[in-house]
């Protein structure tokens, strides 16, 4: 895979907090680096990576077969998961949630999180053309080394419903280009 260039460190300051973590989020197309990004901000200390593919591989292998059983397993697990995150960020430590908030509502799930917590964000947006993301989601998927597979129409597909963030959702934003 080809490295990312990204116009912002990967440990921008946040308005942090003295008693709570900060949640990270992320943002972007497949294969625009979400993961890689997620796994740096993760090497902070009391910082906590908390990977969606990686549970879904985990909990619904065979379960999760199209993009349809992906929104399905991926709203369960996101039920299952918020009461522990915040928990986690009011204990002081901070959460990577490699989640995609590549919508208008699971960002507004995910402010539910830290707003709950009372715990500073950052919103990273890794904004990447189609065609970048394509030719890193083949060489990904030549590797074999991500939990799952998409094809060039399942890329389609799931970009079509991709919303970047708007400044009227009043998040702390950090773009990466």
């Amino acid at each position: 895979m080809e490295p990312c260039t990204m116009d912002a460190s990967p440990r921008a300051p946040a308005a942090a907090s003295t008693t709570t973590g900060t949640l990270h989020l992320m943002c972007g197309k497949i294969a625009s680096g979400k993961s890689t990004l997620a796994r740096q901000l993760a090497q902070s200390p009391h910082t906590i990576l908390i990977s969606e593919d990686g549970w879904l591989a985990q909990l619904y292998p065979e379960e999760l077969q199209s993009v349809a059983d992906y929104v399905r397993l991926s709203a369960r697990l996101r039920l299952a998961v918020a009461a522990h995150i915040v928990s986690v960020l009011r204990a002081g430590s901070s959460v990577v949630l490699d989640f995609p908030a590549n919508t208008v509502q699971t960002r507004a799930w995910a402010r539910s999180i830290f707003e709950q917590a009372e715990a500073a964000h950052v919103l990273h947006h890794l904004d990447f053309s189609n065609e970048i993301c394509r030719s890193r989601l083949q060489a990904r998927n030549r590797s074999a080394e991500h939990q799952f597979q998409a094809t060039d129409a399942q890329f389609g597909a799931i970009t079509r419903y991709f919303v970047p963030p708007s400044p009227e959702e009043g998040f702390n934003l950090v773009e990466h280009r």
